[in-house]
């Protein structure tokens, strides 16, 4: 294989990595872009939903439908946690959401526990997922590229909506000046809840995803959330963009590191962060406030 062929492989794998970080760190921006609330959770619900889609396609006997069931059951968690607990909190110091969220957290860990036992757990992928494809005379797993492709549509989607459509126009509204938002009338509630839910549903939809390549163990959320928060610190709060290039950079570092310093492949992307927010404390794509 010659060099360019290893880039080439490489660069691959870093995108079908940053799809699936892309997905766990846009709902965490999601939340706080709109909401200013810190999910601590988030990682718990990546789990929850990876272990619920498992035992979804089990049941079924279908790959696909615990790709439905997983952000499914994650976004209906978050909407009910939303509406029964943070609803309350709104009006209160940030930092009663910080506690709540991290408390949840470990609720919702130990949950997972006694639900699903403590062994690791497995989905079997559609036929057409196990093969490889051909890329420049080198093999690369199918799967890895349907992650790129379907991470590259789910995000391009979830964008579309917040820029160009008018759900997206409120949403942005609220994040702005929710209270202006509330006395033309829009019910600025039910947004919450609707952001809050699919925020959470992405989490469960990547924890879904990462299963074929990582096997569902509890725990596994939180390896995921310390990705999250550093894509988060080097792409900028609640900056949509910064999480999509935050994403892409860590999993690039990470790919790379783990190929020719896999010693100090972490220890890179810690590096990574402290550069950027040596340079912009807020962020690539991050507003100071």
């Amino acid at each position: 294989m010659g060099s360019w062929q290893v880039w080439l492989n490489l660069a691959l794998n870093t995108l079908a990595m940053a799809s699936l970080l892309a997905m766990l760190t846009i709902g965490l921006t999601l939340i706080f872009g709109i909401m200013r609330i810190m999910n601590f959770a988030h990682g718990a619900l990546y789990m929850f939903g990876a272990y619920a889609g498992i035992s979804a396609a089990h049941f079924f006997e279908n790959f696909w439908v615990g790709l439905v069931a997983a952000p499914l059951v994650a976004g209906l968690i978050g909407s009910v946690f939303e509406l029964s607990l943070l609803r309350r909190l709104y009006k209160r110091d940030p930092s009663s959401f910080l506690l709540i969220t991290f408390g949840w957290a470990l609720a919702l860990s130990e949950l997972t526990r006694l639900i699903w036992g403590s062994n690791t757990r497995d989905v079997q992928l559609p036929e057409f997922l196990t093969g490889v494809l051909w890329v420049a005379d080198e093999p690369f797993p199918m799967y890895r590229a349907f992650l790129i492709v379907f991470g590259a549509v789910a995000l391009l989607s979830l964008a579309f909506i917040i820029l160009r459509s008018r759900l997206g126009l409120l949403i942005r509204a609220i994040s702005q000046n929710a209270e202006m938002t509330h006395a033309l009338g829009v019910d600025v509630g039910v947004i919450r809840s609707l952001t809050f839910a699919v925020g959470c549903g992405f989490a469960g939809l990547g924890g879904y995803l990462a299963v074929p390549l990582i096997t569902g163990y509890i725990g596994m959320g939180s390896a995921a959330i310390i990705d999250s928060f550093v894509i988060v610190m080097i792409g900028g709060m609640g900056s949509f963009i910064g999480s999509a290039v935050g994403s892409l950079l860590v999993a690039g570092t990470q790919t790379f590191g783990n190929f020719y310093f896999p010693d100090f492949a972490l220890v890179i992307t810690y590096i990574l962060m402290i550069c950027v927010l040596l340079f912009r404390p807020g962020g690539l794509f991050g507003e100071q406030e």
